[in-house]
């Protein structure tokens, strides 16, 4: 999720843990930098803007390798701060913080690399929307609340809002197979077959859900918001550029790159005598987050590929309102 969030539940996690054993603006601060430090992977440059994509979340967000860190960073703060007699429990704290980054990563859709150096496989849940306000506000209020006040009621206000975070990414997880339910019935009354089926929150929500089916040579999208008393879904179908692929892929090794990483979910696509890769996981139809150009089929052929990420332009404030107005009233 981002950097935000991640903050917010290491220090959290790290307060909780801490309790008054030491300071709790010095739990909040080292929670803070915990959180952070998986996330640093993204300085790393692997020679691409897709590779780049597909490697972020790898070995730094491995829980073996997080593990493996806890102790010694345990280590290293309470020597920092002369309270060796709690090494143990701020090896825990980090323990508890490293491991929940990725963890709680797996929850978006984007993909996370749990299982390195073991597997490459990229585990994506997809309950919940890299940015949501409901998750992360009751962290920073916990926090804040356990900052300011130096009793007890501070380190139970900072537990109120752990809890109610985990309540939310419950309802996320039970919201997505409510979904799931509809949108399959759907299919099946509208007799589209869906051997591959994504469900995942729209921006900063989990009301309303954006819904891709792939089969082998097309995908269709659709929304479904938990306040539709309507079940039957409106899908759009889409190409998928399938005899691109074919053609293409032998010679730009991204294509498969991507399929891997991305379970299938992506499209190929000819624009202006270029071709153009989207993952579709993330965003919707004509605004992918992650959109690349490939090059010219000729520079292609040739071996010249040059992958650029193209940049993603929203108006926020109409997609913003666009947003609200669906998940309240479903178009006729």
């Amino acid at each position: 999720m981002d950097s935000v969030s991640q903050i917010a539940l290491g220090s959290a996690l790290t307060i909780a843990t801490m309790g008054r054993r030491t300071a709790v603006w010095k739990s909040a601060f080292w929670g803070l930098v915990a959180g952070t430090l998986p996330d640093l992977d993204v300085f790393i440059d692997h020679g691409n803007a897709l590779a780049n994509m597909i490697n972020h979340r790898g070995n730094s967000h491995s829980l073996l390798y997080l593990l493996l860190l806890s102790p010694l960073l345990g280590w290293c703060i309470a020597r920092l701060q002369g309270e060796g007699a709690y090494w143990r429990r701020w090896s825990l704290a980090m323990a508890l913080v490293l491991v929940t980054h990725p963890v709680l990563d797996w929850f978006t859709v984007y993909g996370t690399q749990l299982l390195r150096p073991f597997s490459r496989e990229a585990y994506g849940l997809g309950s919940v929307f890299v940015i949501d306000p409901l998750y992360t506000l009751p962290l920073l209020i916990g926090v804040g609340v356990a900052l300011c006040r130096k009793s007890f009621a501070g380190l139970r206000g900072n537990q109120v809002g752990l809890l109610l975070s985990s309540l939310y990414l419950a309802w996320s997880v039970l919201a997505q197979q409510h979904v799931s339910g509809v949108a399959r019935a759907s299919l099946a009354a509208q007799d589209i077959a869906a051997p591959q089926l994504l469900v995942t929150p729209t921006p900063l929500n989990t009301l309303l859900w954006r819904v891709v089916v792939m089969d082998d040579t097309h995908y269709w999208e659709g929304y479904h918001s938990v306040f539709d008393k309507n079940r039957a879904t409106a899908w759009t179908r889409h190409e998928r550029g399938t005899a691109l692929q074919s053609q293409y892929a032998p010679h730009a090794p991204a294509i498969a790159q991507l399929a891997r990483f991305a379970d299938g979910f992506m499209k190929l696509e000819q624009e202006d005598d270029a071709l153009y890769l989207s993952d579709l996981r993330m965003g919707s139809e004509g605004r992918y987050s992650f959109r690349f150009r490939l090059g010219s089929p000729e520079e292609i052929r040739a071996g010249r590929t040059v992958i650029a990420q193209q940049p993603l332009e929203v108006p926020v404030r109409e997609a913003l309102i666009e947003l609200w107005q669906r998940i309240w009233h479903k178009p006729e």
